[in-house]
């Protein structure tokens, strides 16, 4: 079995990569340098990681050509990357996931989504958290190497077929992490992170930081415990 990791040059590709090196699985990343040959590129590849750009202006079209590539290279089964609530009409990003998802269901193809919460590595805890929303706000928060061995999980073993996963590895606020790590947090204005996008970027991210504002991104912890045959937690 040859596994393709669409994407995989990225720190989400890389935790996958390495998750599959764990397990001694073979892995091949493509990046934006094989797109217009990914075809060709997926020669030989029975399975494929489905990771869109971050912020893509049209995930949708991105997920229908991919899957396209699949069926006429012989892919038979795709994971794709999804995202913890998909369906978030205030969030522009999510519903281009959520869409992304009805594509990969209808593709015909064997198929698994995983849904991951924010990833821990986003926050630099050594040093004060600033973020551009309410530090209160709870979270279901992934860590990459869990994101790693759930993917490796999935593309790997068998019984994974029509299944969809929310992954985090724990639930908190950005104020429970940053106190644990030593440091404050606080809440921002959000126009500091925002160097370098272009406006419709700018637009969604600040969309995206009002959701977190007033509701956080709560994500279930069971579903990843289950694929890394890990004990409950304590109640």
């Amino acid at each position: 079995m040859r596994i393709a990791i669409i994407g995989g040059h990225g720190k989400t590709g890389q935790a996958v990569s390495a998750g599959l090196a764990e397990r001694g699985a073979p892995s091949t990343s493509l990046g934006r340098a094989d797109w217009p040959h990914l075809v060709t590129a997926l020669q030989d590849c029975t399975v494929a990681y489905l990771i869109a750009p971050n912020l893509h202006p049209d995930e949708p079209a991105y997920v229908r050509a991919a899957l396209d590539a699949f069926r006429e290279a012989g892919v038979g089964r795709v994971v794709y990357h999804s995202v913890a609530s998909p369906y978030a009409p205030d969030m522009p990003h999510h519903l281009g996931k959520a869409v992304g998802e009805d594509l990969v269901r209808r593709s015909g193809l064997r198929w698994t989504i995983l849904q991951p919460g924010a990833y821990l590595q986003n926050l630099d805890l050594s040093r004060p958290v600033r973020v551009p929303y309410r530090v209160d706000r709870r979270f279901g928060f992934l860590d990459l190497v869990d994101l790693g061995r759930a993917a490796a999980t999935v593309l790997v073993e068998p019984g994974h077929a029509g299944a969809t996963y929310e992954l985090a590895t724990r639930q908190a606020s950005v104020a429970d992490l940053a106190a644990e790590a030593g440091v404050t947090a606080e809440r921002v204005p959000d126009g500091g992170t925002m160097d370098g996008l272009d406006d419709r970027e700018r637009t969604w991210l600040s969309a995206m930081f009002a959701y977190y504002d007033r509701y956080g991104l709560l994500v279930g912890l069971r579903p990843l415990r289950s694929l890394l045959a890990d004990p409950p937690p304590a109640p």
